[in-house]
């Protein structure tokens, strides 16, 4: 496989991997649970571009213009990168032959991003530690990290099914 192929399944992978959490997201909305606000993570991200990387409460933070195309955006681009470091970590050989442990391992590994980078910085605390119920934030968290785990080896099997 050349590396122009490596790239494309690489990013078809976390593009699909991204999908099948916002399918879980769905699903957790349907029954009233709360999920993740991607204005606000748009909002975070165009703030950090114009410089300001931390925020007391990214709600009352001024609004950027296009925040909820800019969080959706920086959400798949994420799980693109996320599936980059599953094949940094794995090798490109795991394309080949997908298995579920490395994309489980890996997608519940990527819950330290939200954990110690985004929600310390948009006031959140450390794991949630500012919320009302921080227990419940992290445990949603780690489950939504594994979905996109189990995601990343249902994209990966199905692209290996298509392409070979």
């Amino acid at each position: 496989m050349n590396t122009l192929h490596t790239i494309l399944h690489t990013v078809t992978i976390g593009l699909g991997a991204t999908g099948v959490m916002d399918l879980w997201l769905q699903i957790l909305k349907h029954f009233n649970v709360p999920t993740l606000n991607f204005a606000f993570i748009g909002r975070w991200v165009g703030h950090c571009l114009r410089g300001r990387f931390v925020h007391a409460a990214i709600g009352k933070a001024s609004p950027v213009q296009h925040e909820l195309a800019l969080g959706w955006f920086t959400h798949y681009a994420t799980g693109a990168l996320f599936a980059g470091l599953l094949l940094a970590m794995v090798g490109t050989d795991w394309l080949l032959a997908p298995t579920a442990t490395p994309a489980l391992l890996v997608g519940l590994a990527t819950v330290v991003f939200p954990f110690f980078v985004m929600q310390p910085a948009m006031g959140l605390g450390v794991a949630s530690a500012r919320t009302p119920a921080p227990f419940k934030n992290r445990l949603r968290s780690l489950i939504n990290h594994a979905v996109f785990g189990a995601g990343l080896y249902i994209a990966a099997f199905s692209v290996n099914l298509l392409v070979h």
